[in-house]
């Protein structure tokens, strides 16, 4: 990482002429690349870092390509030689989703969708004219080979997986169909492929930028309007999602030459809502079900409810027998119960007690009488306590968790504890028990332990909605019993 930061100093020296102040790293998001926040001469840029260079490159072109047709993407300062490493102007911290959930449905919230949707359409339409796609990363062009891949993609890493019976070979019949189907849509645009409201910032000024376009090709403008209004996360009220259809459209027929057919546009965005519902559910189904990321899981109820209510709502405009018996049974409720996890009530009992401690010192006192519960050792993970600049320093700090999330393997060993721990607190809240204790050590108690016993608090509360109590032993000052051998 270090080598990383240096570079991105370099480039920012080669460009600037001048040392940034300080290069911070930023939490990593799902892809592999790396961003840091660079502040120096009064200017605040995102260093950004790719080993993949045809992703790096398509990034660039297209935004070179819409910043000089003045839409809403960040301006490109630099870029290494090497094409691994750019700075990019930095649209602040704030997302639409994030605005989304301070302010929930309100009429300023609702203005900022309003205004995202309205840039979309420019970005599409614009954006379109002159754009080589020939430089995308995949795809030229979100065709029928585009829509059959997200088709299996469901297929295979969400519905195989439920392991029910259905006819195979009529599902891929009616998989071509309604490929087909959508292929031959009279609009086609650059296509963000991933508009919603993570990748939309929201900037000081009141404005609105999009960033994570770099898997855009050419293809219906009706499939990023979809992917936007029925985003599982942002789970918009019904009435926005028709009233935001409707300005986009108004915005859209401005930059068309002839007036919208406003019937055949729903019915083509009807089937992309469709596809992208699908791709999101295969997506969780991955990240979840196969890579056993826990979030993810947690998201797969939202978004079998999403499908839910778009499938026993509209109507697809072609006969596919076969898939529309699958939806029906993805939609169940024997499914979307299978996936939903018991929420604790305010007269559920249960108390989770989560500590911290060090092995120096002793595992924590069990005051309830019931032996202890479940004591996890962090020492196989790297300690960011050897490290200087974090010597004094705990799990909460900013340095540490960054440290813990990126340069250690936190995020599976959590992965693992969240399935083992869930199995307990699901029974418990089922049987009316009232406590249970999970406990993290590590040798000074003071940095890995502390993280551990945080995020397992948050995953519970936002899984179960079960109450928790959490005590960090070392920082605390609490009691002891049990003294254990030290130290790894």
């Amino acid at each position: 990482m270090q080598e990383t930061i240096d570079a991105i100093r370099q480039l920012y020296i080669k460009w600037k002429g001048t040392e940034p102040g300080q290069v911070d790293v930023l939490p990593q998001s799902g892809s592999e690349r790396r961003y840091f926040r660079i502040t120096g001469d009064g200017q605040d840029l995102i260093g950004t870092s790719g080993a993949n260079v045809k992703e790096n490159e398509c990034f660039l072109y297209f935004s070179g390509h819409f910043h000089d047709k003045e839409l809403a993407v960040p301006k490109i300062y630099a870029v290494s030689d090497d094409r691994e490493l750019y700075l990019q102007e930095d649209l602040g911290t704030v997302s639409l989703l994030n605005k989304l959930e301070e302010g929930g449905f309100s009429d300023s919230v609702y203005s900022l969708f309003k205004m995202s949707l309205q840039e979309l359409a420019k970005l599409q339409v614009k954006g379109d004219e002159g754009l080589d796609y020939s430089k995308c990363l995949t795809n030229r062009e979100f065709g029928k080979q585009a829509i059959m891949a997200d088709l299996l993609y469901f297929k295979y890493y969400f519905l195989d997986a439920l392991r029910k019976p259905y006819d195979k070979q009529q599902l891929l019949d009616d998989f071509e169909a309604l490929s087909t189907y959508l292929t031959h849509t009279e609009y086609k645009f650059f296509m963000f492929r991933d508009f919603q409201s993570r990748n939309i910032m929201v900037r000081e000024n009141g404005s609105v930028s999009f960033i994570d376009y770099q898997g855009g090709m050419k293809g219906a403008p009706q499939y990023d309007v979809a992917s936007m209004l029925w985003q599982a996360r942002a789970n918009l009220p019904e009435q926005w999602k028709e009233d935001l259809l409707e300005d986009y459209m108004d915005a859209f027929e401005k930059l068309v030459p002839a007036p919208l057919d406003r019937q055949v546009f729903r019915s083509q965005y009807n089937g992309y809502v469709l596809i992208r519902l699908l791709q999101v559910l295969g997506a969780y189904g991955f990240r979840g079900l196969f890579e056993r990321k826990a979030q993810f899981l947690t998201s797969i109820p939202l978004a079998l409810r999403n499908l839910r209510d778009f499938f026993l709502n509209q109507n697809l405009g072609i006969s596919v027998p076969e898939f529309k018996r699958v939806l029906d049974l993805c939609v169940s409720d024997a499914v979307i119960a299978q996936f939903t996890p018991v929420q604790a009530t305010e007269e559920t009992p249960l108390l989770v007690k989560i500590h911290s401690f060090s092995y120096k010192i002793a595992h924590p006192t069990d005051e309830t009488g019931n032996g202890g519960g479940f004591v996890f050792d962090c020492r196989g993970l790297l300690n960011p306590g050897r490290i200087t600049s974090m010597k004094t320093k705990t799990g909460r700090d900013k340095e540490v968790k960054d440290y813990l999330e990126q340069q250690t393997k936190m995020p599976e060993f959590l992965n693992s504890v969240f399935d083992v721990v869930d199995i307990s607190v699901e029974d418990y809240i089922k049987r009316g028990f009232d406590n249970l204790s999970v406990s993290f050590g590590c040798t000074g108690g003071q940095h890995r332990s502390v993280y551990a016993a945080d995020a397992l608090a948050r995953h519970l509360r936002n899984k179960f909605r079960v109450k928790t109590e959490v005590s960090h032993l070392v920082q605390d000052g609490k009691n002891w019993i049990n003294e254990l051998p030290a130290s790894k």
